[in-house]
């Protein structure tokens, strides 16, 4: 016979006290035992043993914040998802054995996730069936073996590249490769232009069209590469071109060493020649119908479509380049920024010199580490006004502008900012923004720019916008493409929004779109 106090111990029984990760709560043994086989069911049928704090409640050394809505769920069976990470959630759902809302929030991120992708989704292009086949050569090439295009159809190649890490071969099919091995089916590198884009692997290239009546395609792949891509630059309007105005030209380096290829309509494409800048290549980009190539050691390289010909020059050291119109503009340690008018190239080419001035000298001459420039459109009233952004080894960001009616004298400064604490290392100037970035963490600051008229203005001038970072982890073992093929940008038309990209982790499948003017998740 059952004593009262028998009873009340029966009933006192029936409220567990838990203490999850420091965090107490209170609940019913009704409340976690109506889920079969789950954690709370092995608990407390004793099919899993106790760990009890000095109060005697039950000690779960799990995550208090989603302990609390997993406690909701099993006292209501709701799902309150306002303020809550899913994936946290579904993984400790997992833990507790708590199937229906495990099943609930998987519903709940397939809702959320598509295979087709978001509004941001425009295509998939499939990995390539098969990949070039390995060609290998015991002799390097020579430049008399490479003088220019072959007009051969399909492929002409002329001789394998020399590259100073490979220093020969093993046999016929076997080549000897030195450094990380790189997955051969690993996308290292994609750029774009206009309507073509060029993915580069790890030993070959492939170019893809999109048409409005047929979508994207695949045009073009290049011959197995024995050397490691690193760097590729891609230009779709080709004006004189080899084969007239209809070509297209991919080129791709590693190390010092740098391959064209010139592709026709249809898709076939022909090796232009392999040239070699003798230093290693950092930069890698067209102007126009010339291919350029520079170095931080000081070099330039450039190949014009027009007379075939590869020149290198000596400059200063070069800490930062950047495009305008048909004028590459090169930032350099001495505090210089120097121009090359790529349109008169061609007139000079006997010389066996390039036409390099000085356009700007930093006062504090600190090293020009980050360049922007930003050509306002010409009206009849004002011409064209040059302005330029540019960012230093001590940190500072200043603003220069050239005036139509002051040709002659050169830019003038026009705003300096001294926010930064660390050298820039990106800087961008666009119809409405300023957006500076810094090597301390990718350190991102921004400002709003006041035109009137197209033309920068100091009423009010620019005014700060925003502060934030694009954090991302390096890969220990990095390849010499993963600084190329990881930019963080900003992205896209200077007269429009610009984005950041932020791949957070080194190897995965999802990748941060990110405003540049305010650092606002997509």
């Amino acid at each position: 016979m059952a004593t009262n106090e028998d009873s009340l111990s029966t009933a006192m029984g029936e409220i567990i006290q838990l203490n999850v990760g420091g965090t107490r709560f209170c609940t019913s043994r009704q409340t976690l035992m109506w889920i079969p086989d789950s954690f709370f069911s092995s608990l407390l049928s004793g099919r899993i043993s106790t760990l009890r704090d000095e109060t005697g409640a039950i000690f779960i050394d799990r995550d208090p914040t989603a302990f609390a809505p997993i406690l909701n769920f099993l006292r209501t069976k709701e799902l309150d998802l306002r303020g809550v990470n899913i994936s946290i959630l579904r993984h400790e759902a997992e833990f507790y054995g708590i199937t229906p809302l495990v099943r609930r929030l998987q519903l709940c991120e397939e809702l959320d996730r598509s295979s087709c992708g978001s509004v941001l989704f425009h295509g998939y292009l499939p990995p390539p069936g098969t990949i070039p086949a390995r060609k290998c050569s015991a002799a390097p090439a020579t430049s008399e073996e490479r003088p220019g295009p072959s007009g051969a159809e399909g492929f002409a190649r002329t001789g394998p590249m020399s590259h100073p890490t490979l220093t020969g071969v093993t046999g016929a099919e076997d080549c000897l490769t030195l450094g990380p091995v790189v997955d051969p089916r690993k996308v290292l590198i994609v750029a774009g232009h206009h309507n073509w884009i060029v993915a580069a692997y790890a030993h070959f290239v492939i170019c893809y069209r999109i048409k409005e009546s047929s979508g994207w395609q695949q045009i073009f792949s290049s011959p197995y590469l024995k050397w490691t891509i690193e760097r590729i630059a891609l230009n779709a309007k080709v004006v004189g071109g080899p084969h007239g105005d209809k070509d297209k030209m991919v080129a791709a380096a590693s190390g010092s060493s740098i391959i064209l290829w010139s592709i026709q309509d249809g898709g076939s494409g022909n090796e232009i020649g392999v040239f070699s800048l003798g230093v290693p290549v950092d930069d890698l980009f067209f102007i126009g119908n010339q291919l350029v190539a520079t170095s931080h050691t000081g070099k330039v390289g450039v190949w014009n479509a027009v007379t075939q010909h590869w020149q290198v020059q000596d400059v200063v050291p070069i800490t930062s380049c950047d495009t305008a119109g048909s004028f590459l503009l090169l930032g350099c340690n001495n505090g210089s920024i120097y121009y090359i008018d790529m349109q008169k190239f061609p007139l000079r080419m006997k010389d066996n010199d390039l036409l390099v001035t000085e356009l700007y000298h930093d006062a504090s001459n600190d090293a020009i580490t980050a360049l922007s420039v930003y050509l306002t459109p010409k009206t009849s009233v004002s011409g064209n006004w040059i302005e330029i952004a540019y960012g230093t080894s001590s940190g500072a960001v200043r603003v220069i502008v050239q005036h139509p009616e002051t040709v002659g004298s050169g830019p003038q400064l026009f705003q300096t900012f001294t926010v930064h604490r660390s050298p820039v290392t990106k800087i961008m100037l666009s119809e409405k923004h300023l957006v500076s970035v810094c090597a301390d963490n990718n350190h991102v600051r921004t400002w709003t720019v006041t035109r009137f008229r197209g033309m920068i203005s100091t009423q009010p001038g620019s005014t700060p916008l925003a502060s934030f970072k694009i954090l991302s982890l390096e890969e220990t073992e990095s390849h010499g493409s993963y600084c190329s093929g990881n930019d963080i940008g900003p992205f896209g038309e200077r007269d429009d929004q610009q984005v950041f990209i932020q791949k957070v982790i080194p190897i995965t499948n999802k990748l941060f779109v990110r405003l540049s003017s305010t650092g606002k998740r997509y």
